[in-house]
Order: structure tokens, then sequence, then C-alpha cells
């Protein structure tokens, strides 16, 4: 009965766009309330101009679709059909979620199929998009987050018409059967079973970008992808510059006779137990979305309300599971705080912004010693660890050259994301073929950290990125590592009694200020050194990142 009215509704010539559809069961719609939801399943599969008028009482806030009866502008025509592309990408990473939490191993080529037929058609969406864009004057957007999804809508489109849908479902089907290819090959420590999957990706990845941008250097555009505005000579200097001061302060730390003893995290800590402790400081922090375990930790969301975070657990150390949690954490909190129509600027501006929020909350919350006065106690009562929070806050800031990144300590944190960065721009330039990329691994890992990869699983598999053609990627985490130590340092001068208030495990200030100054504002910046230098007077500024780490470090 559902479709029936549904249908009869946008089939008939007397539909107008001035009936509005609720959000709730109790709102004063004319329309049955399972009539709007069969509506709204029916989206995807209409013709642009039905989904545009039907999309414009959508995209609106309930207030105004309950008054307004004037007719669409060019502008909230466009704003209407943005919504489609948008919410059907939202439906993506769920996708991407189940598959990487909940989905049968064996299932993950009849996924990649499903994702690539999604992706096609958001392109299709996408590519749709040109007479509307034309038919807005940009010049007559005067409200940011108008023209933010203005500019943000004609890139998109001008991408997706240069890519076109067919490749934009192959990136997709790839991606889901190279992930699956990577975790097969990680679990077995064989490189060469994931090499010529590995070997599509940087070609296909190569492709994409010539399409996008032909006069560009091929990393140039995919870094773009990922951390718009900043060019790749800056953050180039900016590496430099953090290798140069990183790699005395790392020797005189390891020349150092004071080690603290990592005994506290050692032990038997069954997985139950850990799962409490990571609750209860979730919920203290403020985290109210779900939680899970995976491979690779990792955050998504579909909306505001729909924040969903993933870590993983070890029953002979516990501190690594809790980190993972604070830090996406921080990204769910970045999510939860950007304004929520399905609109592009209504997103987050980069991987880097995104990534100084979970490393604020990770490292300048839930590594500094006022934490562990408020989490000492948590850990004892779950746990049964028998260490003061002195020895605990040591413990959890030891600093040692390893192997993994995700669990390195903030101090050679930076070199592995230099690691990566540095091989996957090789590979895309053309200075490394992708078989040697294990040697080059093992090589670099011997020079800049000292240590020796005993395998591949321990090695150039350990990441998921590079099965998601996610090229360029890497480098926005010491983008974030360098924009988390700012931020701290402005939040600390703002909020009264800072660390005062994390030794209390009182929250709540410090969430609204990083609100404030970063989750409000989505994707309305042309960059994060643009968001850095409106909303605490100066872009990024890596000094305070390697002043932060000597500082705490000579202690």
């Amino acid at each position: 009965l559902s479709l029936y009215f549904a249908v009869r509704l946008l089939l008939s010539p007397t539909y107008s766009p001035t009936i509005h559809l609720s959000t709730t069961k109790t709102s004063t719609s004319t329309l049955p309330f399972y009539t709007q939801i069969t509506i709204m399943r029916l989206l995807p599969r209409l013709p642009l101009a039905t989904t545009s008028t039907l999309s414009f009482a959508l995209s609106r806030p309930f207030s105004t679709r309950l008054s307004s009866t004037s007719a669409p502008t060019p502008y909230s025509s466009l704003a209407a059909a943005l919504a489609v592309p948008t919410q059907l990408s939202r439906v993506s990473s769920i996708l991407s979620w189940d598959q990487l939490v909940m989905m049968p191993e064996e299932a993950s080529v009849p996924r990649a199929e499903m994702s690539a037929v999604l992706a096609s058609v958001i392109s299709e969406k996408t590519q749709a998009l040109g007479p509307l864009l034309k038919a807005v004057d940009p010049s007559t957007l005067t409200d940011p987050e108008q023209r933010s999804t203005y500019f943000l809508a004609l890139k998109a489109f001008e991408d997706a018409e240069a890519v076109g849908s067919e490749l934009a479902g192959e990136k997709s089907r790839l991606a889901g059967v190279a992930y699956g290819s990577w975790a097969e090959a990680r679990a077995a420590g064989a490189f060469g079973d994931f090499e010529p999957d590995l070997e599509a990706c940087f070609e296909l990845a190569k492709r994409i970008a010539k399409l996008k941008a032909p006069s560009d250097p091929p990393y140039t555009t995919m870094l773009d992808e990922f951390e718009r505005g900043i060019p790749e000579s800056r953050i180039d200097e900016m590496f430099g510059m953090v290798e140069e001061r990183l790699l005395p302060l790392i020797e005189k730390i390891k020349s150092s006779p004071n080690h603290p003893s990592l005994s506290p995290l050692i032990g038997h800590f069954p997985l139950p137990s850990q799962d409490a402790l990571n609750a209860a400081i979730s919920s203290s922090l403020g985290y109210t979305g779900r939680r899970d375990v995976s491979l690779h930790p990792f955050s998504t969301s579909s909306s505001p309300l729909d924040l969903r975070i993933t870590s993983r657990f070890d029953e002979g150390e516990w501190y690594q599971g809790l980190a993972g949690t604070i830090h996406e954490i921080g990204h769910a909190f970045y999510e939860g705080g950007i304004p929520s129509p399905p609109l592009p600027a209504n997103s987050a501006l980069s991987m880097g912004t995104h990534e100084s929020q979970s490393l604020f909350w990770e490292r300048h919350v839930g590594l500094s010693r006022p934490f562990w006065s408020f989490a000492g106690p948590l850990v004892r009562s779950h746990l049964g660890v028998e260490a003061s929070d002195s020895e605990l806050y040591a413990a959890v800031n030891a600093v040692k050259p390893s192997l993994i990144r995700v669990e390195a300590d903030e101090v050679t944190y930076p070199l592995h994301v230099i690691i990566r960065t540095s091989i996957e721009r090789a590979v895309v330039n053309g200075d490394l073929s992708v078989s040697d990329i294990p040697s080059a691994w093992n090589q670099k890992h011997r020079d800049l950290l000292g240590v020796s990869v005993p395998s591949d699983a321990s090695g150039c598999l350990q990441d998921v990125h590079w099965s998601g053609l996610a090229f360029g990627y890497f480098p926005t985490y010491l983008v974030g590592a360098m924009g988390a130590a700012q931020l701290a340092h402005y939040a600390k001068r703002d909020v009264h009694d800072f660390d005062g208030k994390v030794a209390k495990g009182e929250f709540g200030e410090i969430r609204e200020w990083l609100a404030g100054k970063v989750h409000a504002h989505g994707s309305r910046y042309d960059s994060f050194d643009d968001l850095l230098e409106d909303q605490v007077g100066e872009r990024l500024n890596p000094e305070y990142f390697l002043t932060y780490l000597e500082k705490k470090y000579a202690d």
C-alpha cells in the first residue's frame, strides 16, 4: 500500500514540490509515514529531475518544510540533488564497516561487486549534476555553507566526469578484492600473495589521478584527495623539519639510563575485563556510539547519530587496545560534531584535520600525566594491575623504536609515516617496483628506526590502506599529529584548568572547545591551514609538535 501511494504520487501530473515529508511518525505531514519511507527508498532509482524535486523537501530543516511554499532556487535544487550521492556515500560507509567487522571472510568478492555497483551509481548521480551546477551563479552565494557546497560539488562533478562511472565501479570492486587478498597475505606473512592485487591498485590509482589532473604529478593529485589545500612541497618541508629534529631526540632517549618499566602493561588480561575498562573510559570521555573489534582499528559514521568505532585487543598487553579506543573516539567526536544536512560542506575538512582530532585525545589527553590520575584507579579496578598512577604514566609513554605503526610511541611514530610516504611515492613515481616494496621497507626501518623486520606481516603488510587504493593517505597522520599539538596548545590556553579537568574526568568543556574550533565548520574552509589561521590565529606550525615532544621527553 505504501508503494502504491508513493508511485502514484511521484507519477501524478499534479505533483507539487510543496508536499512535505516528515522525519518522525508523529509529525503533521500530509503523507503517511511509511509512504514517506518508501519514497526515500525510491530516490536512488529516480531520474535526476524527479529526485531533485522530491529531495528539495527532504533536504531542508523540518520547520522550513512545514512552512515554506516557495519554488526551489538554483542553489536549493543543487543542494537537493546533492543529497542523493551524499546519502548513498553514507550507505557505502556502512557496507565498508560491515565488511571489516561483521562479514564472513569468504564473502569478499560478492561484497566487492555490490560496492562496485553502488560506486557506479554514486558516480552517475554526481555526473548528472552538471546542469544544476551551471544554473548556479557562485558570485551570489554569500553563505559559507553554500559557497563550500557549490565548489566541493563542482570538484566532485569534474572528477566524476573525468573518471567515469565504469572506472569508479572498478576502483571499488578492486578495493574489495584487494582487501581480501591483503588480509589473507597478512595472516600468512606472504607479500607475494598480495603483490598482484597491490600492483593493480597502484596502476589503477595512477590512471585515475591522471584522468583527474592530467598536468599534475599523480602523487600530488592523490595527496590532495586526502589533504586538500596544502601543497606537496609544504608537506615535504614540514616532514624534513620533523625528521631533522626527531632523530637526535630519539638517540638521546635511547642513550638515557632512565627507561620506564613496561611491566604494568604486560600480563594476562581477559578480553571481557579489557572491554569493561574501555567501556568505562569511553563513557567518561562522552562517547555513546557503537564499539566493535576489527583487524585494523577504525572509525566510521553514516550520520552524527550513528557513530561506530573499532579497536583490537591482546590478552597479554592491555594498553594498545585502550589507546586505539581513545584514538577512534576522537575521530567519532569529529564526525558527531559536523552539521548533519547531507551536503558536501557538512563533511570532514581533510584527513589531517580528522587525525588531529583523534591524536588530540589519544596523546594530549590520554598520554598526559593528569589523565592517569583519572584512569589509574579504573585500570587497577578492572584489570588488577598493581601500579601507581605515576608508574602507569611512565609505562604508556615509554619510547622504544618498534615495528608496528599503530603501536608506536609518539616520538618514533612520525618516522613510520615518513617511511610509508617515501615508499608509496617512489612506487607512484616509477622509482620503485611493487615487488621491491618489502626490501625497501626493511631497509628504511633499519636506517631510521634501527629495527629489523622479521616478517612481511609485521612489515609492509601491517597496514590496510594500500588495499583500498588510499595512496597519499599516510602523510595525513603526521599532518594530524602536528595539528593536534597546535590545537592542544591553544585549548590549554582557553579552557580554564585544562589539566585539572582531565584529572577529574571532566571532559565536556574540552569537547565543546574542539567542536567550536573544528567540528562545527565541516568543510567550509579551503584547507586545514585556513581553518587554523582563522580559529587560532596561525596556519599549521610544526614547531608546537616538536617543542611538545622535546619538552616532555627531556623529563
